[in-house]
């Protein structure tokens, strides 16, 4: 009982260490930005709004705080060694990172660069630069980077469950050009979370003592503990066109576990033997993007399925609290028929239902290419497709692909497009055009 206090009365302690760190601060306002870039994204493409960036920013702010806590009572079994100066040279390291592209923001990248820098500076014993550099080098000579990598290897167990759970909310529809010079429709799944974390940490001046003793740390446990604050940022990416975004979440959240499990064993093994920890830090590193590469290569190999097809038109994304949306109509579906007329454009679309302008029946073929009849009354003011963004007529003419996206294009504020057409508007096999539209 004595110890549950004392956690409760650090945890207080840390929660207010927490709300005085102001990378909690810029994590949440980094989310903020990317969920409103989103938005803007879809208005910019479709003319509409799929996404609310503040119901967004408040899911993944749920999230990453049930996550944290979660994360924060296996981590106590574990143990790490951690301090004020540790939590800013990470956090740098991912800020610096965050430059070159934004999924470097995760936590194995930071963490396992700078255990490949550790091991470098681990050959100069003799080298002791003075002034900051000297406290930098000693900083990063002093941080634990099994622990850390660990700790890494539990945050990536929790991201596969959030993106198992909420991956699939935050995908948003692209017209791409497929392998062929094809339209294809896609998704690009790409979301953040910020963790906090409450760590357990060896007391320096003495506390009580844990009922357990942490698996990191060793004899530095028995002066006691103390609780420090570390937030976190989470998240994924990825490009789907082959699969439906909950399949891709699912299959996704499989993969990260695998990861994860790796990292942590790798982990496990370096505290026990330590030349093992340029192994894992690597390791780190190299999985992680081993995991971007395999998945952009299986889109490359797979089929798509969001084209445009010889009878119907695809569905590739469905507006809330649209008639789409109340009859039941899922992406990946077909719609046949409307009103007893066969479609297979756009525009025979919006003249189907322009034959009966108070009432639509539809014949939709479903992902088991079965066939399901739909009926709804047609009111003042719905969308003209009723909700539903078909996917892309080769006769459209313009594939859109966003360009990679980093701190500065984030903050910038632009939306980077690529697009290829000829005269006429229809595209062509050779060359292209690059824009760069302004979101605000």
């Amino acid at each position: 009982m004595e110890t549950l206090k004392q956690l409760l009365m650090y945890g207080m302690d840390a929660g207010i260490q927490l709300l005085t760190q102001p990378f909690y601060y810029i994590s949440i306002l980094f989310v903020m930005l990317f969920y409103r870039r989103q938005v803007l994204v879809e208005r910019k493409l479709f003319h509409v709004k799929l996404h609310s960036w503040g119901q967004q920013t408040w899911r993944t702010f749920v999230g990453g705080l049930l996550a944290g806590i979660a994360v924060s009572i296996v981590v106590a079994f574990l143990g790490i060694s951690l301090s004020l100066g540790a939590i800013i040279c990470i956090w740098v390291t991912s800020l610096i990172l965050m430059l070159f592209h934004i999924r470097y923001l995760c936590f194995a990248y930071s963490i396992g660069l700078l255990g490949i820098i550790q091991f470098g500076l681990s050959w100069f014993p003799n080298w002791q630069p003075e002034g900051w550099i000297g406290q930098v080098t000693s900083t990063i000579l002093g941080l634990d980077i099994p622990a850390l990598l660990a700790l890494s290897a539990v945050l990536h167990f929790a991201e596969a469950l959030l993106v198992r759970i909420q991956g699939s909310r935050f995908a948003t529809p692209l017209f791409l050009e497929g392998k062929r010079g094809k339209l294809v429709g896609g998704y690009q799944m790409q979301s953040f979370w910020p963790l906090p974390l409450f760590l357990l940490v060896p007391a320096v001046g003495g506390g009580s003592v844990l009922p357990w003793t942490p698996f990191f740390g060793g004899d530095a446990w028995s002066a006691g503990f103390t609780m420090m604050a570390l937030p976190v940022v989470i998240g994924f990416g990825e490009m789907t066109q082959s699969r439906l975004p909950q399949e891709k979440a699912a299959v996704t959240a499989k993969r990260l576990i695998f990861y994860g499990a790796i990292v942590l064993a790798l982990s496990l093994l370096a505290e026990w033997w330590a030349p093992l920890t340029i192994v894992a830090a690597l390791a780190a590193l190299l999985l992680h993007e081993g995991l971007v590469w395999y998945s952009r290569h299986e889109e490359q190999q797979r089929s798509p399925i969001f084209v445009h097809p010889l009878c119907g038109l695809r569905v590739l994304a469905v507006l809330p609290d649209s008639p789409a949306s109340e009859l039941g109509i899922q992406p990946g579906e077909t719609i046949l028929k409307v009103n007893g007329k066969l479609i297979h454009s756009k525009e025979q679309l919006h003249s189907a239902l322009r034959q009966n302008p108070a009432f639509c029946k539809l014949e939709v073929q479903n992902h088991q290419g079965e066939s399901k009849f739909l009926q709804r009354a047609i009111y003042a003011g719905d969308h003209h497709q009723l909700g539903a963004i078909v996917s892309p007529d080769p006769s459209d003419g313009i594939a859109v692909g966003l360009k990679p996206v980093s701190l500065i294009t984030l903050l910038a504020n632009k939306l980077h497009i690529r697009s290829q057409r000829n005269s006429t508007g229809s595209k062509t096999s050779g060359g292209s055009e690059e824009a760069e539209l302004p979101l605000s």
